[in-house]
């Protein structure tokens, strides 16, 4: 597999030059993702920059490092990835589909983290063409973090690989639980803080640039502020949440957060949930949680 160290992240703008010259590319049959592996190989913890995400979604100072906030870390090498030759489709136009989070030990701040992006497996949708990104993060040679991030290519004929199915079949009745507002901006304050400044985000008007009717919030961002409503008020251990998107959130918004208080699970803290429109009667995103303290 091969294997490609970037020690310093690019410049957003030269990320989103480099995704937007991506919609050149018009690939023809493909079989497999080439095997590559992104990595950044020292990457600090920052207290600073842990805290502006942390606020920004909704997490308390008690949370520690939120189970979310790694994948921050990961998003350069997504990016350096849709932008060269190891991706075979345009960036743009590619939807967040599903993602799935595994933490196996405590982080904290000032933990000095090695960051890994590899290529994953291509599944068949009726759609498109889903492929995967399995992102690692490990300390002192040890996994301690790890995610799926499932993505959906849409237009490609003839998709390669087992048809997509999902992975929350649970049909638990759930309840109305919370409400929680994405204002009009959080799509460019998130932005600023996750490095994430994809257009349809950032303003009404680049949003319409590509087709939407306002700006939506980010998946990530909608995610993370269900979990801090969801999670106990502790640093947790170990933790597995796997959300599939539904929805577009469109800015600005009021959400309902609807769960289980507890559903089966391999962990002490378990729930199935939603996030949903202000009605309650359109699902934006779906999603399960376990987790545990010490």
């Amino acid at each position: 597999m091969k294997t490609i160290e970037i020690d310093k992240p690019a410049h957003p703008a030269q990320m989103y030059m480099g995704a937007l010259l991506s919609s050149t590319k018009r690939p023809g049959v493909i079989k497999a993702l080439p095997k590559v592996t992104y990595v950044r190989p020292n990457v600090v913890l920052d207290a600073a920059e842990i805290a502006a995400y942390a606020k920004l979604c909704g997490f308390s100072p008690e949370h520690g490092v939120p189970l979310t906030y790694p994948q921050m870390l990961t998003f350069p090498l997504a990016m350096e990835f849709f932008g060269s030759e190891n991706c075979p489709w345009p960036a743009m136009g590619t939807v967040h589909l599903a993602n799935r989070i595994v933490q196996h030990q405590r982080l904290n701040v000032g933990d000095e983290l090695r960051v890994e992006m590899r290529t994953g497996k291509l599944i068949a949708h009726e759609k498109g063409q889903i492929f995967n990104l399995e992102m690692i993060i490990s300390r002192d040679g040890t996994t301690v973090w790890e995610a799926t991030q499932t993505l959906l290519r849409m237009g490609v004929s003839n998709p390669i690989g087992a048809a997509f199915a999902s992975a929350l079949t649970d049909e638990s009745p759930l309840s109305h639980q919370a409400d929680f507002s994405a204002p009009a901006d959080i799509g460019r304050r998130y932005g600023l803080v996750s490095g994430d400044l994809n257009p349809i985000h950032l303003s009404s008007a680049s949003a319409k640039l590509f087709g939407f009717r306002a700006a939506i919030a980010h998946g990530l961002w909608t995610k993370a502020r269900a979990l801090a409503a969801l999670m106990p008020r502790e640093v947790v251990t170990q933790a597995q949440v796997t959300v599939e998107f539904k929805t577009p959130l469109f800015l600005p918004a009021r959400a309902s957060l609807w769960n289980t208080h507890q559903v089966k699970g391999p962990l002490a803290h378990s729930t199935l949930f939603e996030v949903r429109n202000a009605k309650g009667d359109k699902p934006h995103l779906r999603g399960h949680l376990s987790c545990q303290s010490n």
